[in-house]
């Protein structure tokens, strides 16, 4: 049954040839079929194999599509490794991309690149698929490269805007800094063991030294920080806000920002090998969420708001990764795509509505004018927050549980991580469907709800939302284990969890006091956030993301731009043209003088070639 896995990530490259090459001579409707469709099928077969590994004994299967390289000593296949991880992953990628593709033949109508957007957006699902179905580090980097090219073309779009087009190159070009962090980590793993396949790799793990292991796996999280916007490289993701909202809630909900998840996850034989690295990915997955929860406080656009929330929730996903519970980092992956494309789709649907307005500041009360839009949003808001028995409810509290239980501090952090998104997304929620509407005249004789298109996928995500995390709680704890080394390192003693749960049972009910709080300041009491010219002090710190963007201007790309300039204009003008140039009007001078010497006298050529044959002469006798 798991050699179906190879169609999986064909149908949407098939998608995307037909649509790119046959482009305007299909019509909108059969584009969006037949780019909905090639990923649906896709998911169909995930949905098979995933009940076929339920009924079976639950081993890895490797299924080779053909021979790829072979240099020496060294041979890579081209490879898919179907696992419980892997199977997961696809999942959530086709299920969720589905949703998503059918949410785009709404949003993406009336647009004149509709075909276009389409095919990229099948591109991306191919790679992805590609990115987590490799069954070694190889076919990984394809995937993980892949992506990273489409979601520049996805974040620039819109490219006849500068800015869209200047958010799309810093995106590109931010990952490719962690990208060459994955690489040199990929080269020295291949260094240390002479393979970069999974199984091999980690059959040879224990033989590897700490030094180079450790070394190894933090230049494989370096490429995580990049395409998972950890610390230091992640302000690119909330300017990737640019692309149309079907593309945030692609990138940033269920794929491209879920890579690192998956590779530190994948590698997690390695990681468990190198406290150091742990510890370091631990670290920056708690100051990462908190960081990026803070900046959450004060902003106004509704897309940026949520793009902060998902730096700060993968802040959460790594700093369990970094404690050990690789099975609770994964399982915060899965209902955060549930819920976090939810309320992507949501934000679309609003904006759609309020004709591209996308300031909370000039929302409110569209509770009533959009009712399906309200109320699936609300669903994922109580989701995201932690909300009993809704899905964020058991992957955050069981990532807050495990760190208490190995790092107490990071666990204590985490829970004000947790309260501090509570009142962001709330404050967010209440601005936006509640009070009175504070548009223009335009806007609310507008506003109507979104197409059928648009609101299925988001009443099939709110249902994923509520259930998704009660129905995958005791499938990801028997089934997604990552090895025996986590799944020893990982065990708590009964009466501990017991009192960890009571506690969170109390993180739980400070979560609602924070949204009741939120409720009193924004809906009784009708504050509203400051416009940007009345902004002060540390309100405006906040708006300003605590100008990291103009830290990193500064330090970074204004030196680095007067280095070009200085090497442009002086070093390649002054120094390397003037060489070149000169070479050749040297060659020039040159060959004119010589030119002289074809005159056409015959008594001169024979005394040349005399003269010549004697210096052959004398060069053969005396050298």
């Amino acid at each position: 049954m798991e050699q179906l896995v190879k169609f999986i990530p064909l149908f949407p490259l098939i998608g995307f040839a037909i649509i790119g090459l046959a482009n305007r001579r299909l019509s909108k409707g059969v584009t969006g079929v037949l780019a909905t469709g090639s990923v649906l099928a896709s998911f169909a077969i995930a949905v098979i194999i995933f009940m076929n590994r339920l009924g079976g004994d639950g081993q890895a299967v490797t299924v080779t599509l053909f021979d790829w390289i072979t240099a020496g000593n060294f041979s890579a296949k081209f490879s898919f490794l179907v696992d419980n991880l892997s199977t997961m992953f696809l999942l959530v990628i086709t299920g969720v991309g589905t949703l998503i593709h059918l949410y785009s033949i709404g949003y993406m109508h009336d647009d004149d690149g509709f075909r276009r957007f389409m095919s990229y957006l099948n591109l991306f699902i191919f790679f992805m698929l590609l990115l987590v179905l490799g069954d070694n580090y190889l076919v990984m980097f394809i995937g993980w490269e892949g992506v990273g090219l489409c979601s520049y073309l996805l974040i620039g779009f819109w490219f006849k805007n500068i800015d869209y087009s200047s958010a799309a190159k810093k995106a590109f070009v931010m990952n490719r800094i962690g990208d060459l962090g994955l690489l040199l980590g990929v080269l020295l793993i291949f260094t240390a063991t002479g393979s970069v396949t999974y199984d091999s790799v980690f059959a040879q793990a224990a033989n590897i030294t700490i030094p180079v292991v450790t070394t190894a796996t933090i230049l494989l999280f370096i490429g995580a920080m990049g395409k998972s916007a950890q610390i230091p490289l992640y302000t690119w993701l909330p300017d990737a806000m640019a692309g149309p909202t079907p593309v945030s809630a692609l990138i940033h909900a269920a794929t491209m920002v879920t890579a690192g998840v998956y590779m530190v996850a994948r590698s997690s034989v390695l990681y468990m090998m190198a406290p150091i690295s742990m510890d370091f990915v631990a670290w920056t997955g708690v100051i990462t969420a908190l960081f990026a929860a803070s900046i959450g406080f004060a902003q106004t656009d509704i897309k940026k708001v949520l793009a902060y929330s998902t730096v700060s929730q993968l802040g959460f996903m790594f700093a369990a990764l970094g404690v050990g519970a690789f099975t609770a980092g994964v399982f915060h992956v899965v209902t955060h795509a549930f819920f976090k494309a939810l309320l992507f789709l949501g934000a679309g649907s609003v904006i759609h509505a309020m004709h591209h307005e996308q300031d909370i500041r000039n929302m409110g009360g569209l509770a009533k004018k959009l009712p399906i839009t309200h109320a699936t949003f609300l669903l994922g808001f109580l989701a995201i927050i932690g909300f009993p028995f809704f899905s964020g409810f058991y992957s955050k509290d069981e990532i807050i549980i495990q760190a208490l239980a190995h790092k107490p501090i990071i666990g204590y952090l985490l829970i004000f991580g947790a309260l501090m998104t509570a009142f962001y997304m709330s404050r967010l929620y209440f601005l936006t469907f509640m009070g009175k509407f504070r548009g223009t005249e335009e806007q609310q004789h507008h506003l109507h709800e979104s197409p059928l298109s648009m609101t299925v996928p988001l009443m099939v995500l709110a249902v994923l939302s509520v259930a998704g995390g009660y129905l995958l709680q005791g499938y990801m704890e028997h089934n997604l284990t990552l090895g025996a080394a986590v799944t020893a390192s990982t065990e708590i003693e009964e009466h501990t969890l017991h009192g960890l749960h009571n506690v969170m049972w109390g993180v739980t009910a400070a979560a609602i006091v924070m949204a009741v709080i939120a409720y009193v300041l924004y809906v009784v009491k009708g504050q509203r956030p400051s416009s940007d010219a009345d902004m002060k002090g540390l309100e405006k710190t906040i708006y300003n993301k605590y100008y990291v963007d103009e830290l990193y201007e500064s330090l970074i790309t204004k030196p680095l731009n007067s280095i070009s300039s200085f090497l442009s204009n002086w070093i390649d003008i002054n120094v390397i043209d003037r060489l070149v140039n000169g070479t050749g009007g040297g060659i020039n001078a040159l060959s004119g003088q010589l030119r002289l010497t074809q005159s056409g006298n015959t008594g001169f050529y024979i005394v040349a070639m005399v003269l010549g044959m004697a210096l052959l002469v004398a060069i053969t006798v005396f050298m």
